[in-house]
């Protein structure tokens, strides 16, 4: 599902106009890359936690030479999914 889904979607819903409905969706995504960026986590009750973690330089193999290669640290976010998320996807 695309952005653009995600707000058609809603507006659809709720009858609010798409220019409005995609301004909020937006800040919302803006809110969240935001607080990342900070190193905070999110955490949406019943949905899930959103959150920055390091991962440890290491030694990686370039797959056509098969040398080593070294990997530096680097910054990913990660999701875990919440309770409710899981047993209904179950």
């Amino acid at each position: 599902m695309t952005k653009k889904e995600i707000v058609l979607k809603i507006a659809d819903e709720t009858k609010f106009k798409q220019v409005v409905v995609k301004k909020v969706v937006h800040r919302v995504f803006d809110v969240m890359l935001g607080s990342l960026l900070r190193g905070e986590k999110i955490e949406i009750r019943n949905f899930g936690v959103f959150k920055v973690k390091k991962r440890k330089p290491r030694i990686g193999r370039n797959p056509r030479t098969n040398q080593p290669v070294p990997v530096p640290e680097r910054k990913t976010v990660v999701f875990k999914p919440g309770l409710e998320m899981k047993q209904k996807i179950k």
